[in-house]
């Protein structure tokens, strides 16, 4: 890894950042290298959400939103006022290799997106399905939940896309034209998760019933300005390195353990189930 190839200049390569599998940084910084001709066309415009563990997963990371100090002159970033006005935050966007190995040099682990880029901050152009099974439900019963929404939503004319959450759950995203608003994109979850707790009795659409035992949660909430999700393609800061990894719907339907997606896994993947998804915006 020669830094007379990238703006950035490194350090601390040999830090040890997942100590279960004896993960470097220089390790962290390569997967991303490997993986930005697929994160970059997704993350694009987005202002981004960091979550660092300059020491390790073993000790305490932190979210950061507002640029670092020190973030070089050719990161591009842009301030976002907040709802209230009170607050302004300075965000990275990540369009390009440099800014993305800086980020990873950081010790970023995860990258967080927001539903909207920064030329339509309140006009989502995906709109986003958390399926999250309660134990002792698991990736089985959420992968099951996944596939009846994505029967229901292909009867109503959608497309849909799956992916790992790169924890217990799974994401599901519908990309479209960003013309309508969070308020709607939220209702429309939430009413198809509602729609489904009424076809099976595992499935919850509400917060309040999420903790009990065994349920699936189809979760609407982070449908809304300013929220975010892990990025496809995410490393995630879990003991095993795993990934928020795109999915072919076939893969579900033969079953899959999120372990299996992981930093080494990944990489190597020929599969590209998100391929055409910016070029399939569809109408809400």
């Amino acid at each position: 890894m020669s830094e007379e190839l990238t703006k950035v200049r490194f350090t601390n390569l040999n830090k040890i950042i997942f100590p279960q599998e004896k993960i470097t940084k220089k390790q962290l910084i390569k997967y991303y290298i490997k993986i930005a001709p697929k994160i970059l066309p997704i993350l694009k415009n987005r202002a981004l959400v960091l979550n660092r563990f300059p020491n390790g997963i073993n000790k305490n990371g932190f979210y950061e939103k507002n640029a670092a100090k020190g973030t070089p002159v050719w990161v591009k970033t842009t301030k976002i006022t907040s709802k209230t006005g009170k607050t302004k935050t300075n965000y990275i966007i990540c369009n390009d290799l440099d800014t993305l190995i800086w980020i990873a040099n950081l010790a970023s682990i995860e990258m967080h997106m927001p539903l909207s880029t920064i030329d339509k901050l309140e006009k989502p152009d995906f709109i986003f399905f958390d399926i999250d099974p309660e134990p002792p439900a698991t990736i089985k019963e959420a992968s099951t939940v996944s596939l009846l929404l994505r029967d229901k939503l292909k009867k109503i004319g959608f497309k849909s896309y799956i992916k790992t959450s790169g924890k217990k759950g799974l994401h599901i995203l519908i990309p479209i034209k960003p013309n309508k608003s969070f308020k709607l994109a939220r209702k429309f979850v939430h009413k198809i998760g509602i729609e489904l707790s009424k076809e099976n009795h595992k499935i919850v659409s509400e917060l309040s019933e999420t903790k009990k035992p065994g349920k699936i949660f189809v979760d609407y909430l982070q449908n809304a300005q300013g929220r975010t999700i892990a990025s496809p393609y995410s490393l995630r800061a879990n003991p095993k390195a795993v990934v928020s990894t795109p999915l072919e719907w076939s893969e579900i339907q033969k079953g899959i353990k999120p372990s299996q997606f992981n930093i080494n896994t990944v990489i190597k993947r020929e599969k590209t189930p998100w391929k055409n998804i910016l070029n399939n915006k569809q109408e809400f």
